[in-house]
């Protein structure tokens, strides 16, 4: 499952556990200064922002080459990327400075990040074990022409599967770098499955646009989607050759999101180190 509704309101599942962690450490915090010290409920929640912009900021300096010509994308957190050595570096450092300055937050603040650390960390893990090697599913989409086309018919290579549909602001602001990914990545097959429009909608879009996309395919009821557990557009899945999915990213991509989410693609196919000689 990749996002959980909410009456109106579709999130991703990894932002309702963050959220879920920051909530039970200030409940556990507030508990603790009950009984001897400082609420640390204004430190807990400036160290979430300090620890997300320490995030974006690792993230921007290891692909600077991709934000360098572009500035304003620095502040465009949709594309999700974020660092979490760099956040994690910058929450630590910031509850060391607040627990110097005033002792006692000491004690609340420390349970607080404890018991967030801990919830957070085991339902991350219990996710991830979850969706980790779940397969390709087995089901048929249909091409333009109306014809079947099994999703396993695509394993033997890498694969990126992009949920998206013509009247989705972020799916359309995200198909310039798909596209420029497709010529980028010739080892990876790029898949854009459709969601509940018909060919000749998609086909209009993508001459009045003038994005030539390889393998276009359409879901017309949102099967996929559904089996996926993904309810949010655009959505893009990552398997590897054997149909295995090795992440996802809901929302929009930026080059740098992107370049990020194939690294595993790129690692797996670089060659060995040839083994040396005594």
């Amino acid at each position: 499952m990749l996002t959980v509704t909410l009456g109106p309101l579709t999130m991703a599942l990894n932002h309702l556990l963050m959220l879920t962690a920051l909530v039970i450490a200030s409940v556990v915090g507030w508990w603790v200064a009950r009984r001897g010290g400082e609420s640390p409920e204004s430190a807990l929640f400036n160290l979430f922002l300090l620890g997300l912009l320490s995030a974006r900021a690792g993230f921007v300096l290891a692909y600077w080459p991709m934000y360098r010509d572009d500035p304003l994308q620095i502040i465009d957190i949709r594309d999700g990327g974020f660092l979490f050595w760099s956040g994690l570096a910058g929450i630590v450092g910031g509850a060391l400075w607040q627990g110097w300055r005033h002792p006692g937050l000491r004690r609340p603040l420390g349970w607080a990040l404890f018991s967030g650390a801990l919830f957070w960390g085991l339902a991350s893990f219990g996710g991830h074990l979850y969706s980790k090697g779940t397969e390709l599913p087995e089901l048929n989409l249909r091409n333009a022409g109306g014809q079947p086309v099994a999703l396993h018919s695509y394993r033997g290579t890498p694969l990126v599967i992009n949920l998206w549909a013509t009247w989705c602001p972020p799916c359309r602001r995200e198909m310039p770098v798909l596209q420029q990914a497709q010529s980028e990545y010739p080892n990876v097959t790029f898949l854009f499955v459709n969601q509940g429009e018909t060919p000749e909608n998609v086909s209009t879009f993508l001459a009045t646009t003038g994005l030539s996309l390889t393998h276009v395919l359409f879901d017309g009821t949102g099967l996929l989607a559904q089996r996926v557990g993904s309810m949010a557009l655009p959505t893009t899945l990552f398997y590897d050759a054997q149909g295995r999915l090795v992440g996802s990213h809901l929302g929009e991509l930026s080059r740098a999101s992107l370049r990020h989410a194939l690294e595993p693609f790129e690692r797996a196919a670089a060659p060995a180190p040839a083994a040396q000689g005594n």
